[in-house]
């Protein structure tokens, strides 16, 4: 599970800016002059590695222009979340825990553009960087269901009808995620992609409370 920044040892921070380096590199070089015509040698080169580090950090070119896995927030978040009760509420104990998970994403939006440069011009990186959403959105659905057995025994007894509950709160929490990746990648301020979350949540209570 990710640590919260503020955990992050110098070593930790060290390796994360390497891997930042790295994804710049590579998708600088494959924005510019396509895929097909940039090599491992060249991207280290240019993050100022070497071939081998490379190595350590992804397993291929495709890996590091896809980028990192999004990661759950940690453990102690996590149990918090479950552990809140059935007075709490979960969509906005959800919008905290996206928060948190996000809060060491990559909140470089150059690297993000470039991203999605590279990915409209070649679909199977797409496709490659939605299996990733996809684990994490799997990941998260598992921590609702438990959220709401907790909540509630007798749904815990059904489990598909608690399946579909956590399904339907995880959708729309996922929903409102990458609605807030997108405002925040054409943003013009310093907002993180963490405070984004926070603010596409409560647009979703806004556009979906009842009308006076």
């Amino acid at each position: 599970m990710g640590a919260h920044p503020h955990e992050l040892g110098l070593r930790e921070r060290k390796r994360l800016e390497t891997r930042r380096q790295i994804q710049r590199a590579v998708l600088t070089l494959c924005s510019h002059r396509g895929i097909d015509k940039v090599t491992v040698e060249e991207i280290s080169r240019w993050a100022d590695i070497s071939p081998r580090t490379f190595f350590n950090y992804f397993g291929s070119k495709d890996a590091a222009l896809v980028g990192d896995e999004l990661e759950l927030a940690c453990d102690t978040d996590i149990e918090r979340f479950v552990a809140a009760g059935p007075d709490g509420d979960v969509l906005a104990d959800l919008a905290t825990l996206i928060g948190l998970s996000l809060a060491n994403t990559d909140g470089d939006r150059e690297i993000h553009e470039l991203r999605r440069a590279v990915m409209k011009d070649n679909s199977y990186l797409f496709t490659m960087r939605m299996a990733t959403l996809r684990n994490f959105e799997a990941g998260l659905q598992h921590i609702v269901e438990r959220r709401f057995a907790a909540d509630d025994p007798r749904l815990a007894e059904d489990p598909r009808a608690l399946s579909q509950r956590a399904l339907l709160f995880t959708l729309v929490a996922m929903a409102a995620t990458r609605h807030a990746w997108r405002c925040w990648a054409e943003a013009d301020d310093c907002s993180t992609l963490s405070a984004w979350v926070a603010k596409s949540f409560r647009e979703l209570y806004t556009v979906t409370a009842p009308i006076e």
